[in-house]
């Protein structure tokens, strides 16, 4: 900080887009003087909440200090009203400083965020110039691989075309031998046509000529019949020649008819030849149009090449002659400007040469003078610019260290509230009505009374005709939402994160609603409990952290008490509900630091909240549940899911080492209620065992008794630290509203009530100003 004139500090103020740096306020004396209270300015706000106005107030170191050192202190002890506004008037004003410290940092964070965006956007700007560049270069590159591309394909192109042109000729040639080859073969087959067709006339010539003789020889045979004897050896031999007449004639015949087949073959030949050639014909035909195309597409490609020829060597030319004419006019433009550079310079000197002469003989002492002021002046201002230099590099440096500042002050701030509200703190939740719990006209066991001092924390609880009130933290009516719940612990689980170990445990009778308050409904999103949500706001506020230096470590457990028996929820050796399988003898220790440790306990190590869950739905089918009269599925155990957080930050030099116990108890209940036999007996037996134990451990620290019996059950001695140690408690008591638990209930908040009362010590951080390894260390 930067000293003031009237020896002050000057105040820390806050810095943000919409008000100016407020003026210094002052801190008030309250209660005779003894106790610092915080004086509003002009920009203030006085009123309730959380002490609105907090742009227009300033604070120093030592005043935010005085305020965390104050002690409350009340004329009479007993007065617990009077106690109780002190108390108040004080949160209101660690509110107050608390909202104006985050006003602060809003303001440094939005000037962060405005120079981080003018840098993006100047890198932007460059990054977008060199991706033009680069682009305009493919471009270029792809435009010149194109023409190459397009020659190649046209040098492939006429190859294709010569080839088959080639091809073509070669095809015609063939053609017209073989229609040669047919011509010679239908003149032979004209010529042995035309001969068959003599043979065939010489033969019936032949025919005709013995049918002629054959007439004569019966002519002569009816004339001579009376000289048969005689001409019996003539006409046999004229019978025999007859006969091979006959022969011969046959043979004729079958010749003839041969040549008739093989002249039908002969014109069946032609007329397939005739149809080959013209075929052929029109092949030849469709290869003269074919190769016609053929050249002209050719000539069209050749042209379409020389065209891009010639357009390449005419924009290679317009280059040339644009970088010939930028040649000369840069030389143009550099002899012009020499040449007017010159005529300037030679202007100038004479003008000046003019003007010498002229001051030299009337103003020279002037001149003196104004030339003393001007260096002054020049030498003022360079002093102030270096002065609002260093200005401003001490104010970025006291911003930085006002974050710093900040942060750690909203820590212990944050922790100094919830101290004041009690280290142990109790909830009380009463759960809807069922609809075979009760009826409409009957009257209610439970009411919420509507005081001003009552409102929100108080319940009461008919009995017997007698009316038992009772006071808590909060009071949770039946139609409050998950989330309103979780709202109310969301402060405590910051306080894992800032170094605090921190247990919240569910209490109450089977089916009160215990395990809906911690687990919530399975694949709801609006019903999930106490654990999920207190994860995923540790996940996202390591997140946030991570960005002012912070690096952290977790890791998850979880256990069930079971009969006094300790179950480990995440090993892989399955246990039986009996303890038979269980042969894992788990021991509870404590350390110096009050840290518990569970020996050959199962730890995971997990990095956000899908892991956990995943772990959680693990456990959830291992834990111990059974079915009475009180609950179709009922709690058996008592579980613990632990969290363990170590966090380092290298720019500070620190670390931290935290603690998030979040407890299910098994339900209370009694035994003539619940109807338990055998084995379920058993369970609801040493169930009422721990709870009694719980009970006169709570006892005892209300008594302030020098022994409390921590070790007389398994469930008082893992929760010590919680109860007796420097941990952060908190209690949420749930309550049915059904006229039939009206005695359980009332066990519950009386309970509820004794817990209330106790006082326990100061809760410590774990912190360390020494780096180290980012490692987790627990047992």
């Amino acid at each position: 900080m930067v000293g003031t004139a009237n020896g002050g500090k000057r105040p820390i103020t806050p810095v943000t887009p919409d008000a100016p740096v407020t003026p210094r306020q002052a801190f008030s004396v309250v209660n005779g003087g003894q106790d610092p209270g915080l004086r509003s300015g002009p920009g203030s706000v006085n009123g309730s909440g959380c002490g609105g106005g907090g742009g227009g107030v300033g604070f120093t170191r030592e005043q935010v200090e005085a305020l965390l050192n104050m002690k409350i202190k009340a004329k009479d002890k007993f007065n617990l009203k009077e106690k109780c506004d002190l108390m108040m008037e004080y949160i209101k004003k660690l509110r107050l400083c608390v909202k104006w410290f985050q006003d602060f940092e809003g303001g440094l964070s939005l000037e962060h965020e405005k120079l981080k965006k003018l840098f993006e956007s100047a890198e932007k700007k460059s990054n977008e110039m060199e991706m033009l560049m680069n682009a305009k270069e493919e471009e270029l590159s792809a435009i010149i691989e194109e023409l190459r591309n397009n020659y190649s394909v046209l040098q492939e192109k006429f190859t294709k075309e010569e080839s088959e042109k080639l091809a073509a000729v070669e095809t015609l040639t063939t053609e017209k031998n073989a229609r040669t080859t047919a011509e010679m073969s239908q003149a032979s087959l004209t010529e042995d046509l035309e001969k068959a067709q003599d043979e065939c006339s010489s033969a019936n010539q032949k025919i005709i000529s013995l049918n002629d003789m054959y007439k004569r020889l019966q002519e002569y045979n009816t004339g001579l019949q009376q000289y048969n004897s005689k001409l019996q050896t003539e006409l046999n031999q004229t019978s025999e020649t007859l006969s091979k007449v006959e022969h011969e004639k046959a043979a004729l015949m079958e010749n003839l008819s041969k040549l008739k087949g093989h002249h039908e073959s002969q014109q069946a030949q032609l007329a397939s030849t005739k149809a080959s050639l013209e075929e052929s014909i029109q092949l030849k035909e469709a290869l003269a149009s074919e190769v016609g195309c053929l050249r002209g597409d050719l000539h069209k490609v050749r042209e379409d090449r020389d065209r891009q020829l010639s357009l390449v060597q005419d924009l290679t030319a317009e280059v040339v002659q644009y970088k010939e004419c930028t040649g000369k006019s840069a030389v143009q433009l550099g002899t012009l400007t020499s040449r007017s550079q010159e005529l300037e310079a030679k202007c100038a000197s004479q003008i000046d040469t003019i003007k010498r002469l002229q001051e030299r003989l009337a103003t020279a002492q002037k001149k003196l003078e104004l030339s003393d002021l001007s260096s002054i002046e020049t030498r003022a201002g360079y002093e102030e610019e270096k002065k609002l230099n260093s200005e401003l590099i001490i104010r970025l440096a006291e911003a930085e260290s006002k974050v710093i500042e900040g942060e750690a002050l909203r820590k212990k701030l944050h922790n100094t509230i919830l101290e004041l509200k009690g280290n142990i703190r109790v909830f009380c939740r009463v759960r809807p009505l069922l609809l075979d719990e009760g009826v409409e006209d009957e009257t209610k066991p439970i009411s919420f009374p509507t005081t001003t001092e009552a409102l929100g924390r108080g319940i009461e609880v008919l009995h017997h005709g007698q009316t038992h009130p009772f006071m808590f933290d909060k009071v949770f009516m039946p139609q409050t939402t998950q989330e309103e719940v979780f709202e109310e612990v969301s402060q405590l689980v910051q306080s894992a994160l800032d170094g605090y170990k921190v247990c919240i445990f569910a209490y109450g009778q089977t089916g009160s609603g215990k395990t809906h308050t911690m687990m919530g409904t399975p694949g709801s999103y609006d019903d999930k409990g106490l654990i999920p949500r207190s994860l995923e706001q540790i996940f996202e506020a390591r997140q946030k952290l991570k960005e002012q230096g912070w690096k952290y470590e977790m890791q998850v457990s979880m256990l069930e008490i079971y009969n006094e028996t300790i179950r480990d929820l995440l090993s892989a050796n399955k246990c039986s509900t009996d303890g038979s399988a269980n042969k894992q003898q788990y021991a509870i220790k404590h350390d110096a630091n009050g840290t518990t440790h569970v020996s050959d306990l199962t730890i995971v190590d997990v990095r956000s909240s899908k892991e956990v869950s995943y772990l959680l739905n693990r456990a959830a089918q291992s834990r111990s549940v059974g079915k009475t009269q009180m609950n179709e599925q009922s709690s058996r155990s008592h579980f613990v899911f632990t969290l363990r957080i170590f966090g380092v930050n290298e720019t500070l030099e620190q670390q931290v080492q935290g603690v998030l116990n979040l407890i299910d108890l098994a339900g209370s209940e009694r035994l003539s209620k619940s109807g338990s036999t055998g084995d379920r007996l058993k369970e609801t037996q040493a169930i009422n065992r721990s709870l009694s134990s719980l009970s006169d451990v709570i006892f005892a620290l209300a008594k302030k008794e020098e022994h409390i019996p921590y070790r007389n059950s398994k469930l008082t001695y893992l929760l010590q630290p919680c109860l007796g140690g420097d941990s952060k408690t908190l209690m949420v008591v749930n309550v049915s509203p059904a006229p039939s638990s009206v005695s359980e209930s009332l066990c519950s908040l009386r309970f509820a009530a004794r817990v209330n009362a106790c006082e326990i010590s100061i809760p410590r951080r774990q912190t360390s100003m020494r780096y180290m390894e980012p490692r987790l260390s627990y047992g």
